[in-house]
């Protein structure tokens, strides 16, 4: 499964060419993506400039040039009529977009291979062909809605949430985001490694070595996401699938899920999950084992990056420890409470037995 790259590649010598003057974090990152994930780009020089011979000479230009073109190595998408988006989504791309769906596929699956030969080495089983394409695929989209269409929507001004639907009322409740903006904002990142007006060196040489700190500090972002994605993420979504296929082991209506031996990122697989069985169940609880070899009782969220709870535990267990924790569950649950977090998104008990009972308790409140 190769890059949907364009066709002038294995050249020597070969040219990326970017705007100069202010930076962005989507030409930082399609950059970074080139240069350091693309074999055929790993000694590629970069220039910035908008000088349009210059960028005629260059193998590949990005964010300027007024040209998306494939197969020409052409990525900007500020000229007139560009409306090109990522397959299935309705995001506008910017340079980072337009390189990564091009390229990203590629990325991906080097990456897992990357594991995959890793796994082999250590002698474990690994997935067949289908599996394995059905994963790059998976990782191919997550990590464009996790983490590359922020910046699509960053750099071509497009808010989260839809102004229209705000200015319409209800507080913004049922209003839902266009993407995922994740913890921080990457533009802004990029953005403070630009020149101050009144830095002295505004010089080209001193910009470009602020674009080339830019682009590295955002690839590390990238790349971070990239090696979690692949090597957590995604070994995580067996270990969740178990669980929910047993999740009515101790409830009939499926709603607690529970980690026997080890938790896992469970979030996203679970909503994925649910939505596939399609059954009308919701899972409220996830029981786990913490370090200390404790059980925790966490709730749902009632979505993602949520902080309300699907069902947080009950009102009266919380903000309480210990012993006073275990006087007020006396009776429904045995001793071992550990605590209960005063928003009620999370506690935790001594034992599985206790945990479960606490669960259980919980579920009828």
């Amino acid at each position: 499964m190769a890059d949907q790259a364009p066709k002038r590649l294995k050249t020597d010598n070969i040219t990326i060419a970017t705007h100069n003057g202010h930076f962005h974090a989507d030409e930082a990152l399609a950059v970074h993506m080139l240069r350091e994930h693309v074999p055929d780009y790993a000694n590629a020089g970069l220039v910035r400039t908008r000088d349009p011979a210059k960028l005629t000479e260059a193998h590949t230009v990005v964010d300027v040039g007024g040209e998306y073109d494939a197969e020409k190595c052409r990525f900007d998408h500020h000229q007139r009529g560009f409306t090109t988006t990522f397959p299935d989504r309705p995001t506008k791309l910017s340079s980072a977009g337009l390189v990564y769906m091009h390229f990203g596929r590629g990325i991906v699956e080097r990456s897992v291979q990357q594991l995959l030969e890793k796994q082999k080495a250590a002698g474990e089983a690994v997935a067949d062909d289908a599996t394995i394409s059905n994963d790059v695929d998976l990782l191919y989209n997550k990590l464009y809605t996790g983490f590359i269409e922020a910046l699509d929507a960053h750099d071509n001004g497009i808010d989260a949430y839809d102004p229209a639907e705000l200015a319409a009322g209800n507080g913004g409740a049922g209003i839902a985001k266009r993407f995922q903006d994740g913890s921080f904002t990457l533009g802004a990142v990029v953005g403070r490694y630009n020149a101050n007006w009144n830095d002295a060196d505004q010089d080209q040489a001193s910009e470009d070595a602020r674009f080339l700190k830019a682009s590295a500090r955002i690839g590390e972002e990238f790349d971070r996401e990239l090696q979690y994605l692949v090597g957590s993420w995604l070994p995580a979504r067996s270990i969740v699938k178990a669980a929910f296929d047993a999740r009515s082991e101790f409830d009939s209506e499926g709603r607690l899920l529970i980690f026997r031996s080890q938790s896992c990122p469970w979030k996203d697989h679970l909503y994925t999950l649910e939505g596939e069985a399609n059954d009308g169940k919701r899972v409220l609880y996830v029981l786990y084992p913490d370090k200390e070899e404790r059980w925790r009782v966490q709730c749902v969220p009632a979505a993602k990056d949520s902080f309300v709870s699907r069902k947080p535990l009950p009102e009266a267990w919380r903000g309480h420890r210990d012993d006073a924790l275990d006087k007020i569950l006396e009776g429904s649950v045995v001793p071992g409470a550990v605590f209960i977090h005063a928003s009620g998104f999370i506690g935790g008990h001594r034992t599985f037995e206790g945990a479960l009972q606490m669960a259980k308790q919980a579920l009828t409140l």
